[in-house]
């Protein structure tokens, strides 16, 4: 079986620190820290550019020589309202003193120099609605490939009604052949509510050599090394899940699997 599920490694602290190297992959990093009222957590960028996205509560932040004051206003990533992030280029460093409970998602990628430390959101990011019927969903574009704010990342959030599918018709983004698609590793980070429940998230390639399911439980994170990855939400339980993307060329092109090719041709 791929080791494509990572739990938390417990309720406090950095709960999530997946590398390049942890992942087996090249490009996508993704952590979570979970603080209190108080605590510091404080990182260096080094080769990396990161996006740091407040999920939840409320940090002053310090980053690339300057006071970012504080970021954060939604206390339940559910609000749905439009996050809090601040941009870092490589050879810098930052650090979060939460002023609230609050949980801080590092999102990394390789860093080229390319761009200046700047905040992203709430201003300027839309809840959108996106898919029909029982495949719709809502998105918030934090950095996708229109906003010129990265050298490598794209950054998304997902809310996903309950009974609902999302990452949905299946879609694949693992070859370097652009335009027709291109190459980038994936982390969903999940969140339910209620709390208590569980989403199912598929990864598979067409000639079935990857082919897991999984129940995904709050706080998970599911990493993408290749194939198709829907996402599916049981009624009664909402999800939520926060995207990095990375590859040698900042554009999503994907390719559908052939079984689910006729729905987006036929919804667009």
């Amino acid at each position: 079986m791929a080791d494509l599920l990572k739990k938390p490694i417990g309720t406090y602290g950095k709960v999530h620190d997946i590398t390049p190297s942890s992942a087996g992959w090249n490009y996508v990093g993704f952590g979570l820290y979970h603080l209190k009222a108080g605590d510091r957590a404080n990182e260096v960028t080094a080769d990396r550019e990161v996006i740091l996205v407040m999920v939840e509560g409320k940090a002053r932040i310090t980053g690339a020589g300057q006071d970012w004051g504080i970021l954060g206003d939604r206390m339940s990533v559910f609000e749905k309202t439009p996050p809090h992030c601040l941009y870092l280029p490589n050879g810098t460093e930052w650090e979060a003193v939460a002023e609230t409970d609050c949980v801080v998602a590092i999102c990394s990628a390789p860093g080229k120099g390319g761009h200046t430390a700047r905040r992203i959101g709430p201003d300027g990011i839309t809840l959108t609605e996106r898919g029909k019927g029982v495949n719709t969903r809502y998105i918030n574009n934090i950095v996708m490939e229109n906003e010129d704010y990265a050298d490598s990342l794209l950054v998304t959030e997902v809310f996903t009604p309950n009974g609902h599918w999302s990452s949905y018709p299946s879609h694949r983004h693992d070859e370097d052949d652009y335009p027709r698609i291109t190459y980038l590793e994936e982390t969903y980070y999940h969140r339910l509510n209620p709390s208590n429940g569980f989403g199912i998230q598929r990864v598979y390639t067409d000639d079935g050599q990857l082919d897991e399911t999984m129940a995904v439980s709050d706080g998970d994170v599911v990493i993408v090394p290749r194939g198709h990855h829907p996402c599916g939400a049981p009624y009664g339980f909402e999800m939520y899940y926060l995207n990095v993307m990375a590859g040698p060329l900042r554009k999503w092109r994907f390719v559908a699997a052939p079984e689910v090719a006729w729905i987006m041709e036929r919804d667009g």
